[in-house]
């Protein structure tokens, strides 16, 4: 059975999904995984999550908990590639719109890239060819999908970089990336990355490497195309300040995995994991005056090839031994629900972090 695409081309129909969808986008336990020379690289270690359209999901954690990982296999971009001599290895499901993607044909989720789903990567100087001009680009990227002559193309082009603020679009068209700014880039590469309207957007530290007023407007972009086109929005960051811009959900990545997810409101002012409060401890504030130093999350991130036994967080969280008979450094906490659509995988009980939340974090925030 085939199917056309948006630009009319006969597309290999995956396998759909018996059950009716819950959700635009529908990441089941999803894991990938790297061999190495060394060992197993637990990159992504059993994640789920749910996202549909019109929503952002922020997805944060410290470098190496996983999040450009999950963002690359959601695109299917591990699939294509081979790390050495070894492929990575990928298990899990992922159904866009009904539609489970590692079981497709590599040819039909590469036709899906840039017209259903797209994202915006984290370096868009190295993203970007440094031998075409922008609008070479952004017309490359447009004409694959629609079949469209040069000239309808490029005026495409200038239409999406002036609609994400390149002042005089008509003649910038023709620039190459070394000759815009960083933040001029970031436009160029979102408005590539908007060309055929998507429906999912992934955002891979869209700031990172701003300053702080181009980092404003670039948040401020995204969030205006997202209410025009109506886009699924995932964004992936280290910096809690771009999820607190953004995000209707927050998924807290660590050591591969999730640790703790739920609305927004709930995660920054009811958090339930002691990562998410190191988090919080350790990012500046400018609502309220601030008394004490900024405390850091203590140690380094684990190993990913050899992630701690029981809860991965528990060499470096300060109420590991709350819990008793050592079950911190034996068992794997898994998520559990600790409010409406909130949840949270940590060996303390409800009671317990309330009120280390209450009486310890929270007045130091």
């Amino acid at each position: 059975m085939t199917e056309l695409s948006k630009s009319g081309a006969a597309m290999t129909e995956p396998v759909k999904d018996s059950r009716p969808p819950s959700a635009f986008l529908e990441v089941r336990d999803l894991k990938v995984h790297f061999p190495t020379d060394d060992g197993l690289v637990k990159s992504v270690d059993g994640l789920n999550f749910t996202l549909e359209k019109g929503k952002t999901l922020g997805i944060v954690g410290e470098s190496g908990s996983g999040k450009s990982v999950t963002s690359l296999g959601i695109m299917g971009l591990h699939t294509a590639g081979q790390y050495g001599k070894r492929k990575a290895q990928i298990s899990g499901e992922i159904w866009l719109d009904g539609t489970e993607l590692l079981s497709a044909d590599p040819d039909y989720v590469r036709k899906l890239r840039g017209r259903e789903m797209a994202m915006i990567f984290q370096d868009p100087l190295s993203a970007l060819h440094p031998y075409y001009t922008i609008g070479q680009q952004i017309v490359e990227a447009y004409r694959i999908h629609n079949k469209v002559d040069k000239k309808t193309a490029r005026r495409r082009a200038v239409e999406m970089l002036d609609r994400v603020g390149i002042p005089q679009p008509d003649k910038r068209v023709d620039s190459y990336p070394h000759e815009f700014s960083g933040g001029m880039r970031q436009r160029a590469m979102i408005a590539m990355s908007l060309v055929n309207n998507p429906e999912l957007l992934i955002a891979d530290e869209p700031t990172t490497a701003l300053d702080v007023t181009v980092q404003a407007q670039i948040l401020d972009l995204i969030r205006d195309l997202q209410k025009e086109f109506g886009s699924a929005v995932i964004v992936i960051t280290h910096d809690l300040g771009v999820v607190a811009e953004l995000s209707d959900d927050i998924l807290v990545m660590y050591g591969g995995r999730c640790i703790e997810r739920g609305p927004a409101e709930k995660v920054f002012y009811e958090p339930r994991h002691p990562y998410t409060w190191g988090l919080l401890g350790s990012m500046p504030r400018l609502d309220r005056e601030q008394t004490e130093r900024l405390i850091p999350v203590k140690g380094s991130p684990p190993s990913l090839i050899n992630i701690p036994s029981g809860c991965a967080f528990n060499p470096r969280c300060p109420y590991a031994d709350v819990p008793k008979d050592n079950v911190t450094r034996t068992v794997r906490p898994e998520l559990s629900e600790v409010g409406s659509q909130h949840w949270a995988a940590c060996h303390m009980t409800q009671e317990q972090r309330e009120r280390i939340w209450i009486e310890e974090i929270a007045p130091k925030l």
